[in-house]
């Protein structure tokens, strides 16, 4: 018999949430706000509860899962004290309650094939957590997934979970969940100041986030959404394309840049074709992590095989580059920049449709939250925020060689 105190382990804020049995449950919350940790809890103790119930997690890309989701399901089941009931799989990625044979099932929609055509070996499929659903741009993806959480589940209640931070208010989740009451839906916002867990270093990060970063802070801290007022790019769009084809096209160059990080910023590296012909830019992958080395960027460029590619990179910081080059990318060089560097940048991109594809999902956050600056009256300025700029501004360096060019032309 295994005893644990839920109070202790949830803690308060989510009692509602919980208890809920309506076809979906909508949280939108900043970061550190407990909404994916106390998902993953749920569904380990429902599981368990119900010796029919089996669920399927969802993510945009399937990749993203193995750091997110299963590990958060994996450590609820170990708080939880009941790790060895079940077993986490790497290879297919799955978890499995042991005493049952319940599944819960790992997808991502950059395989559709794989989410539609699912089918379970012991009870029903009839819960469904969308962890980052803002990623997820096209309705239609979640209606897909939301259609097959239909028909006979052995009288088990058909729920759909869907967790996100609210980036803007442009995104069909809005419109869909929270600006409409309906009956069969709980739709709640969640932030830091619910979770007790957090220790003062912690909280500490938020108000230093309030301070410097105060447009993120609304989102990431108090996890409201984000207003898409002064938008910068609005002349892109997400598109599946097929870069090898895209590559076949004439005039179409390769360009890749740099952008450094560490603690508070990510280092961004942003990889795109340019159709110089057809004015348009096409995003196909990118990296998004704080905290790396050079020595762990070198070998990032090195495993996604773009070692021997020109990459041109931020030249606040020689001294990367030289590392960097001295561990086999020889290639990368310094961007130029000069005055007004940004405004020009961003002029040059802004003559260009952008395709960004499903997989670039920090391209997409970053694009939707590039806005215009504003004065202490609240009006906008001719100057872009310091923020939501990391890809944005490797994409810039990388284009420095093309516009040098269509300026000599």
């Amino acid at each position: 018999m295994i005893n644990v105190s839920l109070k202790k382990v949830v803690g308060g804020g989510y009692k509602k949430f919980w208890n809920y049995k309506g076809r979906y449950r909508v949280v939108k919350g900043g970061r550190g706000s407990k909404k994916s940790t106390t998902t993953a809890l749920n569904y380990i103790a429902r599981m368990m509860e119900q010796p029919e119930a089996n669920m399927i997690v969802i993510r945009k890309v399937f990749k993203d899962h193995r750091d997110s989701t299963w590990k958060q399901l994996k450590w609820a089941a170990r708080v939880l004290g009941v790790s060895k009931l079940w077993e986490f799989k790497v290879s297919p990625l799955e978890a499995t309650y042991i005493p049952t044979g319940q599944t819960i099932y790992f997808r991502g929609l950059d395989d559709p094939m794989s989410v539609t055509s699912i089918t379970v070996d012991k009870g029903y499929l009839c819960w469904a957590w969308f962890e980052e659903a803002f990623q997820i741009l096209n309705e239609d993806d979640f209606n897909k997934i939301d259609m097959s959480i239909r028909g006979d589940t052995g009288g088990l209640f058909k729920q759909i979970t869907l967790t996100f931070n609210p980036w803007s208010d442009k995104h069909w989740l809005k419109k869909r969940f929270f600006d409409v009451e309906n009956s069969n839906v709980l739709t709640m916002t969640t932030n830091y100041q619910c979770n007790e867990f957090l220790d003062e270093a912690d909280r500490a990060l938020f108000e230093d986030m309030r301070v410097r970063f105060p447009r993120r802070y609304k989102i990431e801290g108090l996890g409201e959404w984000g207003i898409a007022e002064g938008a910068i790019f609005e002349n892109w769009r997400e598109l599946a394309f097929d870069k090898t084809e895209i590559a076949k096209r004439q005039g179409v160059k390769s360009a890749f840049g740099l952008d450094w990080g560490y603690s508070n910023d990510p280092s961004a590296l942003s990889c795109s074709l340019v159709d110089t012909i057809n004015k348009e830019i096409f995003i196909f992958d990118e990296h998004y992590e704080k905290a790396m080395l050079n020595d762990e960027i070198a070998q990032m460029i090195k495993d996604k095989g773009y070692a021997k590619e020109f990459i041109i990179g931020d030249s606040s910081e020689p001294k990367s580059i030289a590392e960097l080059r001295r561990q086999g990318i020889r290639r990368l060089k310094p961007a130029e920049k000069g005055p007004d560097s940004i405004k020009s940048g961003i002029q040059f991109i802004q003559q260009f449709s952008i395709f960004v594809h499903p997989s670039c999902t920090n391209f997409a956050i970053e694009l939707a939250n590039y806005v215009w600056d504003t004065n202490k009256e609240g009006q906008l300025i001719n100057k872009p925020i310091d923020d939501y700029n990391h890809l944005i501004d490797s994409l810039r360096y990388s284009l420095e060689p093309i516009r040098k060019r269509m300026k000599v032309r």
